[in-house]
């Protein structure tokens, strides 16, 4: 199978209507999961929490998968947090790039999950399993989000322990940022769980809320639409049983053109 990851050789070969863009930083934190810096065309523009197609050219053609762009508005460089599938028709190709390869990425970005889609409130959920962390790493280096909330939840659910590392570092990093720390280390709090090993939290998020002991353990009141807004990205069970209980706490789902009490992503690669 032919891959061109080679600047020089996707340049030539690129269709029209994308960036080729250089890879810059790669780090694998399983067998399952790597992240991945890339640059950033001086024209893209995006909004936290939107993604975007990334791909490759594989014999000849251009295969594009949807992900959340990690990195803020702001950033100088374009953030991809990835899972690894080992058949995967993109990511068993993507997830073996290097600095100094290049990738593919369409020009329009799109989404749901960001702060514009939401009416105000007093705290914000972002509900993520797995990969669906990804835009909120973004959506929580953005000030805009300490502007708007007073408490921002961010909850991640993996199977292993070893899959919340890539949420512990970003958190860390995003407290000791010199533009945003000071907001996110008054307003930001990290609830993590894991549901296939031992931990002292464990459990999809959907029992965990269902049980209250999420609120019991962030010691704040169960889901008020009132007050609280949520977000939500992950797998697609993990999206249909969130959604229920948010619209059973009485939360209205929003969009775009329709802002409410919380949005789902449904374009998620893992």
């Amino acid at each position: 199978m032919n891959v061109l990851a080679k600047p020089a050789d996707l340049e030539a070969a690129a269709p029209a209507g994308a960036f080729v863009e250089e890879v810059k930083f790669v780090q694998h934190y399983t067998d399952r999961l790597f992240r991945f810096r890339m640059t950033r065309p001086a024209s893209f523009r995006f909004r936290s929490g939107e993604f975007v197609m990334i791909g490759l050219m594989i014999d000849g053609k251009p295969l594009y998968r949807a992900y959340s762009i990690a990195s803020p508005a702001w950033d100088e460089e374009l953030e991809f947090f990835s899972i690894k599938v080992p058949d995967g028709p993109l990511t068993s190709h993507l997830q073996k790039i290097q600095p100094g390869d290049a990738v593919l990425m369409k020009k329009k970005p799109t989404g749901t999950l960001v702060n514009d889609a939401l009416i105000p409130g007093k705290r914000v959920y972002m509900f993520s399993t797995g990969t669906g962390i990804a835009p909120f790493a973004s959506l929580i280096r953005d000030p805009d989000t300490y502007e708007k909330f007073d408490q921002v939840i961010l909850t991640h659910t993996c199977r292993e322990v070893a899959e919340l590392k890539y949420g512990e570092d970003l958190v860390q990093e995003t407290i000791n940022d010199p533009l945003i720390g000071e907001f996110a280390k008054d307003k930001l709090v990290h609830y993590t769980s894991v549901t296939r090993e031992d931990f002292p939290r464990q459990g999809r998020i959907t029992d965990l809320i269902k049980s209250g002991k999420l609120f019991e353990d962030l010691g704040v009141p169960p889901l008020d639409p009132a007050v609280d807004r949520g977000m939500i990205c992950g797998s697609m069970d993990m999206l249909k049983d969130t959604k229920a209980l948010l619209e059973e706490a009485g939360l209205t789902e929003g969009a775009n053109n329709k802002p409410a009490e919380f949005v789902v992503e449904r374009a998620f690669v893992g």
